[in-house]
This record gives C-alpha cells, sequence and structure tokens, in this order.
C-alpha cells in the first residue's frame, strides 16, 4: 500500500475579509501524480503556497508523515527540503551560473560538501536536458531552458515531493512542451506531484488524480477517466466543456 505523505484537514486561508480557501481536505501518498485544475482565482496557488508554508493558513492543519508542520517549531527551509517547489517564474538566482543554482539550496540547507552539491547538481541539469549550459547565467538561456533548471535545481534536493505552481503559464507556447515533457519523464519515474496547471492534456494523460477546485473549494476530484469522461458537477461539466474540441 503507497504510504500517506501529506494530508491537509480543514485548510482555510483568508487575506482580509476575502476567504481564498474553505476547509480543504485532501491527501498525497507515495507517487501519486494529482494535477488540481480550476478558473483562475479558485485558490490552487494558493493552496499549494500553504502547503510550502509559503503562506500561513488561516485554520487547519498540514500533516507531513503525521506531524502537523502548522505547529510551532518547524524547520521551514527544512521541510521545504522534503516538499520542493517549482514556481510559474522560475525565481532562479539572476547572478548565478545554471550549475551553482543547482547547488546553492543543497550547500545551504542540505549541508552537502561542493564536490558532492555539483555531482548531483549535474545528474539532474543531464536529467532535464541542461548540462550543455552549466556555465550559462538565467538571463542567456530561453525560458523554457529556465523551467527545466528549476526543476533540477528542486530535484537536486532530494524531494519527496515536487509541487508545481503552473510551470508551464509564463512560457512562450513553443517551450511548453519541452517542459511537460520533463515533467511526464518525472512522474513516469514515479515522482510524487502536485501539480497546479492550465495544461488539460497533462492532466488527463499524466495524472492518477484530478483535483477541480471552484470558488475555494474542491468541488470534484477523481480519476481521470472520471473527471474528463464522466464530471458529475455542473460546475465541473461547465469548467471543461471549455476544452473540449
Amino acid at each position: 500500500m503507497d504510504e500517506l505523505i501529506l494530508q491537509v484537514n480543514h485548510l482555510s486561508k483568508s487575506f482580509g475579509s476575502n476567504l481564498v480557501l474553505k476547509d480543504i481536505d485532501f491527501s498525497v501518498s507515495t507517487g501519486d501524480v494529482i494535477s488540481i485544475i480550476g478558473a483562475s482565482g479558485s485558490g490552487k496557488s494558493t493552496l499549494l503556497r500553504c502547503i510550502n508554508l509559503l503562506e500561513t493558513p488561516s485554520s487547519g492543519e498540514i500533516l507531513y508523515h503525521g506531524k502537523n508542520v502548522l505547529s510551532r517549531g518547524t524547520n521551514a527551509p527544512e521541510y521545504r527540503s522534503h516538499v520542493g517547489m517549482v514556481f510559474q517564474s522560475f525565481n532562479l538566482f539572476n547572478n548565478m551560473t545554471v550549475l551553482e543554482n543547482c547547488m546553492a539550496g543543497q550547500i545551504k540547507v542540505l549541508k552537502r560538501g561542493k564536490e558532492e552539491a555539483r555531482q548531483h547538481a549535474m545528474e539532474y541539469l543531464e536529467r532535464v536536458g541542461m548540462a550543455p549550459f552549466i556555465n550559462a547565467k538565467p538571463r542567456q538561456i530561453s525560458g523554457g531552458q529556465k523551467q527545466r533548471v528549476a526543476i533540477a535545481r528542486a530535484m537536486a534536493m532530494d524531494p519527496e515531493v515536487l509541487l508545481f505552481d503552473e510551470p508551464t503559464s509564463a512560457l512562450d507556447p513553443e517551450m511548453v512542451g519541452e517542459v511537460l515533457a520533463v515533467m511526464q519523464r518525472l512522474a513516469e519515474s514515479g515522482m510524487t506531484m502536485l501539480v497546479v496547471t492550465h495544461e488539460m492534456a497533462f492532466a488527463r494523460d499524466v495524472s492518477s488524480r484530478v483535483v477541480y477546485m471552484n470558488d475555494g473549494v474542491i468541488c470534484e476530484q477523481g480519476s481521470p477517466e472520471e473527471i474528463f469522461g464522466n464530471p458529475q458537477k455542473p460546475e465541473t461539466i461547465e469548467f471543461l466543456s471549455r476544452f473540449r474540441k
């Protein structure tokens, strides 16, 4: 049986009087590839940012292997080394080379030596096809290449779960495919992934589970066959009708 890694219980998040997440219950087990879909403003990215502790939930709990990471005493950088995140806007360090970007977190957070960090970074840069660019600075490479570096950087931390926050939405259309191909290979390798995405073909073809969010709540979730082939809720049906050819 797959091991339960993350459990979100009764999670809510408000920004002032604006309630963005309402009583979210949700779990992630080993090997899950979960796509979170929904209209802009439905709370998808906020949910991911709460799970990664970039936002503090207003109420509820987030359990990582049964321990509530919202309780006092949680070491956020150490937790994030296990639950990594790939951002929409890459978030690379512009003053560092591609290789240095992939080494920095390993040295600072995991306390790896430079040579070990370098070898580990190279392994993942090769996997995403970015080994020829190790001496380039971010400004010298394309958006798709930057996102592939960001994925390698997150993977070099050996995370147990990788969160993707709309990883292709800042890319030119011709670069989307190269990033989705890397993500598909990661999924096939058994990486546990939680992906906020507008790429419906990826959600349908690569996910083990699809979660449809609407207005701050999980409206419906199930297998890709259930959500795309036989959605139950009117909101889901209406949302997906925009993507049907």
